[in-house]
C-alpha cells in the first residue's frame, strides 16, 4: 500500500493551473523529497492533499481510501507555511490549545511525547516569541505530530536554518520515520540537505510531475565525476579533452565526467608528463541532476 497515490489531479486560480493532470505515489514509509522551482505548484500539491483546497479535477488517495474519508483525515498532520502559534504563549500552551481543538485525550502525556520527538522538552515553558527560528519549526512539527499521524507532509520546513538547525531537523525527520512509523512527504530548495535523509523524490514543473524515482535509482542515474589537481591545468585539461573527451576546468580542478576509472586518467597525465596532487571521484549530487533534468526539459 502506498501512503499518498494522486491521479490527474489539477487546480486552476482564475484561469491558470497551479497543479495540471499531476500524478504521485509515495511509498508508506518514505521520506519524500517533493522538488521544484517556486512557483511549480508543490505548495498547491500539498494544500489539496490536506484538505485546505478543492482540487478541479483528479483523484487524490491516502492509505488506499479517498482523502475525504474522515478514517484517514485523522492519520495526517501538516505544518504549512507557518506554525500558527500564539506569539505571547509558552510552547506548551501552544501545544494544549490544539491538542484541545484536536480533541485529544491524556493531553499531557501526548505534548510531552511530541516535544520529546523534537527534541524541545526542556523549552517547553518559553515563550512562542522568544523562540529561534530553528524552534519556531520544530514547534510547528511538534503541533503536526499530536494524534500520533501516520503521515506528516511539511512545506519548507528547513528553509532558513542554520547549519546546527538543519541537522536537528534531519534527524527529527530520520527518527519519525525509522522509530514512529510515519511517512514524511517534505518540500525543499535545499537540494543538498533533503539529498541526505529522503528516500524517494518527485520533481514538478508547472504543475506536472515530470520525474518520479527512489533514491537508489536517483544514484544510480547521477554522473560520475573526476576531479584532478596538476601542476599545468591547462595543458592537461587539452591531454584529457583529446583522451575522454569530456573535460573541463571548474573552480581550479579538471572535472572529466562519464569517466568511472581514476587509474586510466591518472595514467593518461603521468604519459604526458604532467605531475598529479589530487584525484577523487565523486558521483554528481541531487542538485546538479536537478539542474540537468531542468536544462534537459527547457531544450525540449
Amino acid at each position: 500500500m502506498n501512503a499518498i497515490e494522486i491521479r490527474n489531479l489539477s487546480k486552476s486560480f482564475r484561469g491558470m493551473y497551479a497543479v495540471d493532470g499531476l500524478n504521485m505515489t509515495v511509498p508508506v514509509g518514505a521520506i519524500y523529497g517533493f522538488i521544484g522551482e517556486n512557483g511549480s505548484g508543490k505548495s498547491t500539491t500539498e494544500k489539496l492533499i490536506c484538505g485546505h483546497l478543492v482540487p478541479d479535477n483528479g483523484q487524490i488517495k491516502l492509505f488506499g481510501k479517498d482523502y475525504t474519508d474522515a478514517g484517514v483525515r485523522v492519520r495526517v498532520g501538516a505544518l504549512i507555511e507557518n506554525a500558527g502559534c500564539f506569539p505571547n504563549s509558552s510552547v506548551w500552551a501552544n501545544l494544549m490549545m490544539q491538542a484541545l481543538n484536536l480533541g485529544i485525550q491524556n493531553r499531557a502525556e501526548e505534548i510531552n511525547r511530541v516535544l520529546k520527538i523534537v527534541r524541545m522538552e526542556d523549552n517547553a515553558h518559553i515563550k512562542f516569541k522568544s523562540c529561534s527560528l530553528g524552534m519556531k519549526q520544530r514547534i510547528g512539527i511538534a503541533m503536526a505530530l499530536l494524534g500520533d499521524p501516520a503521515l506528516l507532509i511539511l512545506d519548507e520546513p528547513i528553509n532558513g536554518l542554520d547549519t546546527d538547525g538543519m541537522r536537528i531537523m534531519r534527524e527529527i525527520l530520520v527518527d519519525i520515520t525509522q522509530n514512529y512509523g510515519c511517512t514524511v512527504l517534505i518540500s525543499s530548495h535545499i537540494l543538498g540537505e533533503l539529498e541526505k535523509i529522503a528516500t524517494h523524490y518527485g520533481i514538478i514543473r508547472q504543475g506536472k510531475m515530470i520525474q518520479e524515482l527512489s533514491a537508489a535509482e536517483m544514484d544510480a542515474r547521477s554522473r560520475v565525476v573526476v576531479s584532478v589537481k596538476t601542476d599545468n591545468v591547462v595543458g592537461a585539461v587539452v591531454e584529457l579533452t583529446r583522451r575522454f573527451g569530456n573535460a573541463k576546468i571548474e573552480d581550479g580542478y579538471i572535472r572529466v565526467y562519464d569517466v568511472d576509472d581514476t587509474e586510466r586518467i591518472a595514467e593518461c597525465l603521468l604519459q604526458s608528463g604532467h605531475t598529479i596532487s589530487e584525484i577523487v571521484k565523486n558521483k554528481v549530487g541531487l542538485e546538479e541532476y536537478y539542474v540537468e533534468l531542468m536544462s534537459k526539459k527547457e531544450a525540449v
